[in-house]
């Protein structure tokens, strides 16, 4: 098992399956891109199927979540699912995407094994989304939510960030929207993973001002932390249910207390943390050679390391170097 010094232990695996994306938000990269990993650095299909398998049958993972970047551009996604979906204990499987390229794969994703989707979108005004995005792809990402939704990938969630003076003001139209869709809808505080570190905690979006705008038109009823249990986002029944909203106040309301996630970047380094500024490499002892039992070792003492928290509420809080597209959200 996945054990740290503070007695959580880790079952759920996110696996950064390449660092490329196809969009450019501004709260996760500048403009013109970033230098990406050059394909010899990047695991294999063999090598991620090999370490989720060791993380499954060794270490006791329950769920893997495939990420980015945009998992989507990976070439092997599909094969990599099937032969994931073929290990013993199956894991729950699930993916992050900016649907984009939903509409063309969501039968195929599901025919593999994938159990279901979240999709990042922030906005319901196609202008709002182009400059966020930088990308005109507004309509891929409905279409591909939708396509989602047919092939049985549910819950479908959509993951929303607010951004002062471009969408704060449309957390109650995209609860509407998403409840007429019967989509999950979350929101996630903006965290100070840009590349070009441009994050403020002065004027960020709140889970507190989320939920003050939510209550202008609805009525929530929050489900309590026996339901939470380890995932990220409180959650609230909307006007009675069975509709539900969460928050993931990532900064204002760290979780850390009850994380049990473990996180696996494109290039084969364990991170104890979404905030970690150290990495543990596991892509040196595969190409290496070594067994099963050294690599669940390594991968062991990483965990064992983890902190207690990611120290958001620190004032000498360092943004870690590597963004979120090189590390997986």
């Amino acid at each position: 098992m996945l054990i740290d010094t503070y007695g959580r232990q880790a079952t759920d695996l996110r696996v950064s399956l390449t660092d490329r994306c196809n969009l450019r938000c501004t709260y996760c990269m500048p403009e013109e891109g970033l230098q990406w990993l050059a394909k010899p650095d990047l695991l294999t299909d063999d090598e991620i199927v090999r370490l989720i398998d060791i993380s499954v049958t060794s270490l006791g993972i329950e769920e893997v979540r495939f990420t980015g970047g945009e998992p989507l551009l990976r070439p092997g996604l599909v094969g990599i699912l099937e032969r994931v979906a073929a290990l013993e204990p199956r894991p729950q499987m699930s993916l992050t995407t900016n649907g984009i390229g939903l509409k063309r794969t969501a039968t195929a994703l599901k025919a593999a094994g994938l159990d279901r989707v979240n999709v990042s979108l922030d906005t319901l005004r196609p202008d709002v989304f182009k400059t966020l995005t930088r990308r005109d792809r507004h309509k891929d990402v409905i279409e591909g939510l939708n396509a989602a939704h047919e092939a049985g990938l549910t819950p479908v969630k959509v993951n929303s960030v607010l951004i002062p003076g471009l969408n704060d003001d449309e957390a109650p139209n995209l609860l509407a929207w998403a409840i007429e869709h019967d989509y999950e809808l979350r929101f996630i505080e903006q965290m100070p993973l840009d590349a070009q570190h441009g994050w403020k905690r002065d004027g960020m979006i709140t889970a507190e001002d989320i939920l003050r705008s939510l209550r202008t038109r609805f009525e929530l009823t929050e489900e309590g932390s026996e339901k939470r249990g380890s995932a990220p986002a409180e959650r609230w029944a909307v006007d009675g249910g069975p509709h539900v909203v969460g928050v993931i106040a990532s900064v204002t309301r760290p979780f850390c207390a009850a994380c049990d996630r473990t996180r696996l970047t494109a290039d084969g380094q364990v991170r104890t943390c979404l905030f970690a500024t150290e990495e543990t490499d596991l892509r040196a002892a595969l190409r290496a050679g070594a067994p099963d039992e050294e690599i669940a070792r390594i991968w062991k003492v990483a965990m064992w390391g983890k902190k207690a928290g990611a120290g958001l509420d620190d004032p000498t809080f360092v943004q870690p170097d590597r963004p979120m597209s090189a590390i997986g959200g």
